[in-house]
């Protein structure tokens, strides 16, 4: 049986911000267009200056005493703002952490494959927590965990360094690795790589796109020209004048 759909009932987000007539204090501190400070204005007045101006009051700080109200085209300051915060998500640089779990008596061709996951972890500029976990009587040799995670370390050492030295708690044994500014830049450089190769691909096949359609067009018109004349000539035939060939009489014998 189809279990219910549900719907979301949440009202949708809507501007909070109080501009123009949408305004109801009695007063607020205006700044002008140009951000000179006006002063303290009955809101009225404050609403008919930005209406001179052909532009928007809008309360900016409505905690203050008296409210502050600009005077700016607001349709344009809220895509600026939306555009500024869109910048800033994208060079918002976001930290992932991974987990890599090795034991103290690892086999080689497991540590080495356990090695390639680290590498290939800060590479993509994460950071990377290693824990060793014990058990039973490996726990009386903590330094035997410790001296791998400084090998492991050491190895990956042109592209992590230790954040946090290796640490026992409880079972386990940890150590963080961060990325090295090196590895930072070149895995950004890949990602700026890769957005460009992603945009030159668009841009070609916009224009292959376009290409094909003016290829369309054209040959459409092709094949319009050609049914005209074709219906131009029948046209013509058909009116030209047909001579007509009598057959001559008989003579009355």
């Amino acid at each position: 049986m189809a279990l219910p759909r549900r719907f979301d009932r949440r009202p949708p987000e809507r501007d909070t911000t109080r501009i123009n007539d949408r305004i109801r204090v009695r007063e607020v501190r205006l700044i002008g267009d140009d951000g000179s400070q006006i002063g303290v204005l009955p809101t009225d007045e404050a609403l008919k200056y930005a209406q001179e101006r052909d532009l928007d009051l809008v309360e900016v700080a409505p905690e203050a005493k008296p409210p502050v109200c600009r005077v700016l085209d607001y349709s344009k300051y809220k895509y600026e703002q939306a555009q500024k915060a869109k910048s800033a998500k994208k060079h918002q640089q976001q930290i992932t952490i991974r987990e890599i779990k090795l034991r103290p008596k690892i086999a080689v061709h497991d540590y080495d494959t356990k090695k390639g996951h680290v590498v290939r972890f800060l590479k993509h500029a994460d950071k990377v927590k290693v824990t060793i976990m014990f058990r039973g009587r490996e726990r009386e040799h903590p330094e035997r965990g410790r001296d791998l995670l400084m090998k492991l370390a050491e190895e990956v050492q042109e592209l992590g360094t230790v954040e946090q030295t290796p640490l026992l708690e409880g079972r386990n044994m940890t150590m963080v690795l961060g990325p090295t500014k090196e590895a930072i830049k070149q895995h950004s450089d890949e990602v700026h790589a890769h957005e460009e190769a992603l945009k030159a691909a668009r841009v070609k096949r916009k224009a292959e796109e376009a290409a094909a359609h003016a290829a369309r067009v054209a040959e459409a018109e092709a094949e319009t020209e050609a049914e005209v004349a074709s219906e131009n000539g029948s046209a013509e035939s058909a009116a030209s004048p047909v001579a007509s060939v009598e057959a001559p009489a008989e003579s009355d014998a």
